[in-house]
């Protein structure tokens, strides 16, 4: 399923979920600049879980090598398909998050939601030497919120119907609660492979980001707000 757009406007201009999107792209297109050595390049600033264990236990003085990557995962992607499909999500999901918290607010919102995404996928996957790159953890994150402040919103949506396509809105808990679900079971099945990353997806990212938003969205949020959305949604 692909989300097109959601019912609900936001009443700001949305500063840093559009900064999100400029940087990732941006990171992206220097990636792609690298021709043969963006393999190295992923690789070095890609999260291991195997080299972060490592730094960990056997060279805490440069502490700051298995840190880094952390963030710096977080702004990389493995092809064009990735990115254009996390900025989709990012854009349609992020603004009304952002809304909600005020842009400073957000901006740590999401990061945190990243760290808890990434440190969800190397504590499940301790031994994996693949690396991780991808904004879909924080994504997941912002997702997580999304679910618990707009429940009831509407999202236009691209759906498969066998050999066709067809656009139908869906209500945000049952397309969030669906998307969660399929992370959730793919995550179980992929805790039976050596190979964590099942079809080059992070499975428990993706879990451990949703959960984290679902989670920090209630510190995040500010109070006053509430009220404002209670006539937010709106029709076609």
């Amino acid at each position: 399923m692909i989300p097109l757009r959601d019912n609900i406007p936001s009443r700001t201009f949305p500063l840093t979920n559009v900064s999100l999107i400029l940087i990732n792209s941006i990171a992206f297109l220097y990636e792609v600049s690298l021709g043969a050595r963006v393999n190295e390049f992923v690789m070095r600033y890609g999260l291991v879980p195997v080299r972060f264990f490592f730094i960990l236990k056997h060279d805490p003085f440069n502490l700051h090598q298995a840190i880094i990557p952390i963030f710096t995962s977080m702004f990389l992607h493995g092809g064009w398909m990735h990115i254009l499909g996390n900025m989709i999500f990012l854009w349609i999901f992020g603004d009304n998050v952002e809304d909600r918290m005020g842009h400073g607010r957000y901006l740590l919102f999401y990061l945190l939601c990243g760290v808890s995404a990434a440190m969800a996928q190397t504590f499940t996957h301790p031994l994996s030497g693949m690396p991780m790159v991808g904004a879909s953890g924080a994504i997941a994150g912002v997702m997580g919120a999304y679910f618990m402040l707009f429940p009831t919103a509407r999202i236009l949506t691209l759906v498969p119907v066998f050999i066709f396509l067809q656009v139908v809105e869906i209500p945000a808990l049952l397309f969030l609660g669906f998307w969660f679900l399929f992370q959730f079971a793919n995550g179980l099945f992929s805790l039976g492979f050596e190979n964590p990353l099942m079809g080059g997806v992070a499975w428990w990212a993706h879990i451990g980001g949703f959960a984290a938003g679902m989670t920090l969205v209630w510190i995040f949020q500010r109070r006053h707000r509430r009220k404002r959305y209670a006539d937010e949604f709106l029709p076609w």
